[in-house]
């Protein structure tokens, strides 16, 4: 497999899991539990970081921590929904470390945004540009919310009709 299709690839996967991330949590903020799109959201996140690795090595970068971070959340994640089936304080760590894989996912969207779309590479050509700061700070601020909406709301049982 060549670079390029390798990479459309890694993209293709990322974008599902950034999609299914986004239906897992209004999901949980509608109270929902949504076992299947789970099971996509937490895969697909998890090969985003997976292939991430296969790419030529230059080093530890921020996209090789994130990545790493993301693995090691997801693992948590999986237990908490999964083994644990969301019982007691699993609850809580699912929604948690659910919407922090989706952060961390969205995160480096952003960041690769920034640097392959023309119009928002001219934006913030370094990254440390006003702009690029301004999404990143409304990305985490949308996250926060939504988790603290998704903690609330969210419960191991399905919601009553």
């Amino acid at each position: 497999m060549t670079t390029a299709a390798f990479t459309t690839l890694h993209v293709v996967i990322s974008l599902i899991g950034i999609a299914t991330g986004f239906i897992v949590a209004f999901g949980m903020i509608g109270g929902r539990r949504l076992p299947a799109w789970n099971a996509v959201f937490l895969a697909t996140t998890a090969l985003t970081s997976l292939t991430g690795f296969l790419f030529p090595f230059k080093g530890i970068t921020p996209g090789t921590v994130i990545g790493i971070l993301s693995i090691l959340i997801l693992i948590v994640a999986v237990v908490a929904l999964y083994s644990k089936q969301l019982s007691g304080g699993w609850r809580g760590t699912y929604v948690i470390t659910a919407m922090l894989a989706q952060y961390f996912n969205f995160f480096v969207l952003i960041v690769q945004s920034f640097e392959k779309v023309p119009s928002l590479h001219a934006l913030a050509p370094t990254g440390s540009e006003g702009p690029f700061k301004i999404v990143q700070l409304l990305a985490l601020a949308l996250f926060v919310a939504l988790t603290v909406f998704a903690f609330k709301r969210f419960r191991a049982e399905p919601a009553l009709a």
